[in-house]
């Protein structure tokens, strides 16, 4: 482990718990600063992608693999984007918490790095096969379409 290694990992904890979990709430949940910038309709969730940009950047200025990086940019780009639904988007913003799950992720690769790193490119792997799986049936889907409407213009 690098000199400063567990300090800077302590000031992203706090970063982390700043954005995800700072604002204790009744019923022992809590929410931080991130799930409120959320709130602010258009920029409020690319703004708290940015802020989470910092975890990512830091990993990487740390030397985390790709695959780890790649899936902390998972971890962000999910909460932005389901964030970004009215409501329900804000509520899952509050709850998924992907500063404090990438924080955490950084501790477990420098406890078990090989084993985050091939849990990482796994869960990354699964992720694109999914997309593209998705990609596939959305293809098949316009394809299905155009035949329809092609049916129906030569009849």
């Amino acid at each position: 482990m690098a000199p400063g290694a567990e300090a800077s990992r302590a000031r992203l904890r706090r970063f982390a718990w700043l954005l995800d979990s700072s604002i204790p709430l009744p019923g022992g949940f809590s929410i931080g600063l991130d799930g409120l910038i959320g709130l602010v309709p258009g920029i409020g969730d690319v703004l708290g992608a940015c802020l989470s940009s910092y975890i990512i950047a830091e990993a990487a200025r740390a030397g985390a693999p790709a695959g780890v990086l790649a899936r902390m940019g998972l971890n962000v780009a999910i909460e932005t984007v389901v964030g970004a639904i009215p409501v329900l988007g804000d509520l899952f913003d509050f709850a998924f918490k992907a500063n404090v799950r990438n924080v955490a992720l950084m501790d477990r690769l420098a406890a078990d790095p090989q084993r985050t790193r091939v849990r990482s490119a796994w869960v990354v792997a699964g992720v694109v096969a999914v997309l593209l799986l998705l990609l596939l049936l959305a293809l098949a889907l316009v394809v299905e379409i155009l035949q329809l409407l092609w049916a129906r213009v030569t009849v």
